[in-house]
């Protein structure tokens, strides 16, 4: 048996001058190319670079300025150098943490094989069994047991420490977060930054907190005043103070708690999911060694190049049924001819819909085409006529266990028949049988 094969994909729309950036599946953002890899919340960023630059540069013009006059020598410029250098360095480490690759999996393209059979499924005959993917598999690394997840999105299973975030629609090596702040994930690859950058951010806080006192302090001697009138003669350091200060307990807290993470080498999600201050944490080597772990170790290289070319997709396979190939039409309609049933019943639809089935059954043969009755002699062409308008008749049963029109005769068309062969004996001709049936025909 031949079936037509699926068609084939067209070269006008090849991914060949696509790159993987381009057709990423996640949510992330790429700018120059693919050379830096953002969250989907990547307009976050410029709000906490406002919260960052904003109040060192009120700091340098207000404050640290006036104290390059309180301080001989150097010391007054140093002021303004290292506010300046500082968060300098504060805003690299905020884009390292943001613009690169946190430690994303690759998707597979296909999910993984299945290891065994699903033994709820009984395969009857002719029926092909069904493969399930267990949804939790135990590997064993160093020593210790560990329970993966399978995941339906990447369709892979997770490695251990590693979740997916429902940000950025990725599968992130040692998971600790989705920080809106920074807009990106924070994994294996950027935890580090992150930590110096809510470290430095802290460090920048406190600078500022204290210069802003010590400016004011100047104006108290300088004056021989009060501290309520010498906070009064400027304002930009009150403001700084308040500000400085709400932020220190949120950058200072923060940058408190990954240092116990860091200690007990845990991450922010396992933290808040498992509660290894209450088992034993199977990561934990120790204070030191967990300090090492997080600051002296290599950065494993990414996973994903993102400026890769694709390569082209090869077309897709046909599926094979029966040492063939199956066409996309497979089980529809057109298939009715080799399932046994003619092309000529499909035309019987809106007359079966509209008098229902077996009530007027010779409607079946009211469409027959007048090429199928040109073989019959013309009496029995007229006869069949006659028989198809009479209200009371009902067609027959065939072989085929369906109701259709049949060309077996009645016994009126016999008897019919048989006048017009005694009439063509006699010699009366065609023609007057014809006309005698004619004659016979309803009013």
């Amino acid at each position: 048996m031949y079936v037509v094969p699926p068609p084939q994909r067209s070269d006008s729309g090849s991914n060949g001058d696509l790159r993987v950036y381009q057709t990423w599946k996640g949510s992330n953002i790429f700018f120059l190319q693919g050379r830096f890899v953002f969250g989907p919340d990547v307009r976050s960023l410029a709000l906490t670079i406002c919260l960052i630059a904003v109040p060192v540069t009120i700091f340098c013009i207000f404050v640290a300025r006036k104290l390059m006059d309180d301080f001989s020598d150097s010391w007054g410029v140093s002021i303004v150098v290292v506010a300046v250098v500082f968060t300098i360095y504060d805003l690299i480490l905020l884009l390292l943490t943001s613009g690169r690759d946190p430690g994303i999996i690759p998707r597979n393209a296909h999910p993984p094989e299945p290891e065994g059979l699903d033994g709820n499924m009984d395969a009857g005959a002719g029926q092909t069994p069904q493969l399930r993917l267990p949804r939790i598999k135990e590997v064993e690394l160093n020593g210790i047991t560990f329970k993966v997840k399978y995941c339906d999105t990447c369709m892979l299973y997770r490695p251990p420490r590693c979740s997916h975030c429902s940000i950025c629609n990725n599968c992130v090596e040692r998971f600790d977060h989705h920080c809106p702040w920074v807009g990106q994930c924070i994994g294996l690859r950027n935890y580090r930054f992150f930590f110096m950058f809510v470290f430095s951010t802290t460090l920048l806080c406190i600078f500022v907190f204290a210069f802003c006192w010590v400016y004011i302090r100047k104006i108290m001697e300088s004056e021989h005043t009060t501290i309520w009138k010498a906070m009064l003669k400027t304002p930009a350091s009150i403001v700084l103070i308040i500000y400085t200060f709400i932020s220190m307990w949120f950058v200072g807290g923060l940058t408190a708690f990954h240092l116990y993470l860091i200690s007990t080498n845990q991450t922010t999600y396992e933290n808040f999911r498992y509660r290894y201050d209450r088992r034993s944490n199977p990561h934990n080597k120790g204070v030191i060694n967990n300090f090492k772990e997080t600051f002296c170790s290599s950065i494993p290289a990414s996973k994903n190049d993102f400026r890769a070319m694709i390569q082209r997709e090869p077309p897709l396979p046909p599926r094979s049924v029966a040492g063939g190939f199956m066409s996309p039409n497979m089980g529809k309609a057109n298939d009715d001819i080799e399932m046994g049933r003619k092309a000529v019943w499909a035309d019987m639809g809106p007359a079966m819909s509209e008098h229902g089935d077996g009530k007027n059954g010779n409607n079946e043969r009211l469409h027959v085409k007048d090429g199928e009755l040109g073989e019959l002699s013309p009496d029995i062409r007229t006869t069949v006529d006659e028989q198809s308008d009479r209200p009371g008749m009902h067609p027959r049963r065939s072989s085929w266990g369906r109701k259709s029109g049949s060309w077996d005769m009645s016994p009126e068309v016999m008897a019919l028949a048989a006048r017009v062969g005694e009439q063509n004996q006699n010699g009366g001709g065609s023609s007057s049988g014809s006309g005698l049936v004619t004659e016979n025909r309803p009013t």
